[in-house]
């Protein structure tokens, strides 16, 4: 797909610089270059600055928050302008008067605010600035975001259970018990333009917002192809069944660790039997009540969220820019 490297979070050029995350020497001398960069998180929740929340709140590695005790960091390479730069969780840090409720809904839209840094700075859900973002901090947040999340959910060996420890500026653990090395992991998922003639195929599962309405997903299993999985997914999930499959585009989706293959199916039958676990509702729209929904006039139907590749596959697909 021509336009597939503008999607959110699809990467903006820099030099991750993976040659270098193994020297200790080569990271302590980028920590105190000139313009080194330090993103720092907080609960997978970007430092976002500016009145209009468009911007990474980047600190100096020197930055008092870096020493935070327990704080982990790790190396995300080069920004494009040469500058090194590297991320921080301050997870340990309890803000006063969390509220324990919007941090666990759909869309979190609340912000915390350190009282070691300027006002305008706050730790801000991803998904709310995403698209406001320019395209190489967006990609560096989402790096931040999944590599975090990954040492915080495999902080054992898998192989022995004993605690693991994270080397090479983050991007891989070893087990100082059994020796095993544990490394980032992506959890491929199919996401599927499900076409029939003038209409497409849209799911809602349960627990979104209201009216909220998306491509069909799901994680491809062991031992199958991304074809395969889209062809299943379909069909397990609304009983349509799907002939040809191709591929278009990729977007990483941090949310915890997947790498979204939106595709294109189509469909071979139109009648939906749908899993009743696995969505409230499912229908066909035609091109011109998605238009409605895209520019958000429909009465009743809600888009897929921007900034993912489930809007950006729809926008295409209506303007007949798959190819």
């Amino acid at each position: 797909m021509r336009e597939a490297g503008k999607v959110t979070f699809a990467g903006a050029g820099r030099d991750r610089a993976g040659h270098l995350r193994s020297d200790p020497s080569a990271m302590a001398r980028l920590q105190a270059a000139a313009g080194a960069r330090l993103l720092v998180l907080w609960r997978g929740k970007p430092l976002i600055a500016g009145a209009g929340r468009d911007r990474i709140g980047w600190l100096a590695p020197g930055h008092a928050l870096a020493g935070l005790a327990g704080a982990p960091q790790v190396f995300l390479g080069f920004c494009t302008d040469g500058a090194p730069c590297f991320a921080i969780d301050i997870s340990s840090w309890q803000p006063p008067d969390l509220d324990a409720a919007a941090l666990a809904a759909f869309s979190d839209p609340t912000e915390q605010h350190h009282p070691g840094l300027p006002s305008d700075h706050r730790f801000t859900e991803l998904r709310q600035v995403m698209t406001r973002l320019p395209p190489e901090e967006a990609e560096l947040a989402a790096t931040a975001r999944a590599l975090f999340g990954w040492h915080l959910s495999h902080r054992f060996c898998s192989a022995c259970g004993a605690a693991s420890e994270m080397v090479e500026a983050g991007w891989r653990r070893t087990c100082p018990a059994c020796g095993t090395h544990h490394f980032p992991r992506s959890d491929p998922v199919v996401i599927m333009l499900v076409v029939r003639g003038n209409r497409l195929l849209l799911g809602r599962a349960p627990g979104w917002p209201e009216g909220m309405y998306s491509l069909l997903a799901g994680f491809v299993e062991p031992g199958e192809t991304i074809e395969a999985a889209v062809r299943r997914e379909v069909a397990e999930e609304t009983g349509v069944r799907v002939g040809r499959v191709d591929y278009l585009a990729s977007q990483p989706w941090p949310f915890p660790a997947s790498l979204m293959l939106g595709c294109v199916a189509q469909a071979e039958t139109g009648t939906i039997t749908r899993d009743e676990t696995e969505l409230d509702d499912a229908l066909w729209l035609t091109r011109e009540e998605l238009v409605e929904v895209i520019a958000g006039a429909h009465p009743r139907i809600k888009g897929a969220r921007r900034g993912a590749i489930a809007h950006f596959l729809i926008r295409h697909w209506l303007a007949d820019r798959l190819a």
